[in-house]
């Protein structure tokens, strides 16, 4: 066998290494094979090393970037009705409320603060009908004033329609209120003024009696009055609407014109 050679070449040729004066590899195989043997221990040493060095410096910039933190999924908030604040509504009057419904057999009134030109309210209203149509007996709608200043219209059809009222009781309140509402295009003049005497005889009351109480203003504190009740209970806007259990006066608070299924479980919790 060849005996391994290790030498160091440089550019002006070949360097036989004698170290410590030892004769040439050639001379003493196992003198090579001693410095073959150092040469890998040493290259394996400084591999080592710079592997390590590599390592850390490597390590020590991943350390330092900052780790963003996973992105949450962006919870969707569905409306949720308000729950009671304040105090509950005035108590109901049968001679002072327009009540939709027969109040004595009623376990639950849904009470509705409202404002003849809020669009809010016109979509509510087929919302109120539904409840009545859907418990019967077991629930009353009673409709109270809650005209908004902004809305240049609402406090004189609110008085006419307690002019209607007062002649002509709940049956011609209520055919009034639905005209309003399906003939307003609601924000402040959607049903105009001139037009209220024809909704009175729409709703079977004299035309006459009917202008001479408007007239007067017979009912503007009245008015304002109910809808500073409302103001006191929490109502904010409108529609502001009261699920009302008649028997233990429990309450919430529904603000806005929610889709029936809202009114539906509340109404359900209250008849329970």
């Amino acid at each position: 066998m060849t005996p391994l050679n290790w030498q160091e070449t440089s550019p002006k040729g070949t360097v036989q290494l004698h170290p410590e004066g030892s004769p040439a590899s050639s001379s003493n195989p196992w003198f090579a094979v001693s410095i073959g043997l150092m040469g890998i221990i040493l290259g394996f040493a400084i591999g080592s090393w710079r592997a390590s060095n590599i390592s850390v410096a490597g390590g020590s910039q991943i350390a330092a970037a900052p780790i963003a933190p996973p992105i949450a999924p962006t919870a969707v908030a569905q409306p949720q009705p308000p729950q009671p604040v304040g105090k509950p509504p005035a108590p109901i009057d049968p001679k002072a409320d327009r009540i939709r419904g027969d109040l004595s057999k009623a376990k639950v009134a849904l009470i509705e603060y409202s404002d003849f030109e809020c669009p809010f309210c016109k979509r509510f209203f087929p919302t109120a009908k539904q409840a009545l149509s859907t418990y019967g007996d077991k629930v009353a709608f009673v409709y109270r004033d809650f005209p908004l200043s902004f809305h240049q219209n609402a406090h004189k059809e609110a008085e006419a329609g307690r002019c209607v009222f007062d002649l002509g009781g709940n049956a011609a309140f209520w055919k009034y209120h639905d005209y309003v509402f399906e003939k307003t295009t609601s924000n402040g003049t959607g049903f105009p003024l001139d037009q209220l005497p024809v909704a009175a005889k729409q709703a079977g009351v004299d035309s006459a009696k009917f202008q001479t109480c408007l007239d007067s203003g017979k009912y503007s504190k009245l008015v304002d009055d109910e809808e500073t009740s409302g103001g006191a209970a929490g109502v904010t806007g409108t529609p502001g609407n009261f699920v009302v259990n008649l028997k233990t006066n429990d309450f919430k608070i529904i603000s806005g014109a929610y889709p029936f299924d809202t009114f539906k479980t509340a109404i359900d919790a209250m008849l329970q």
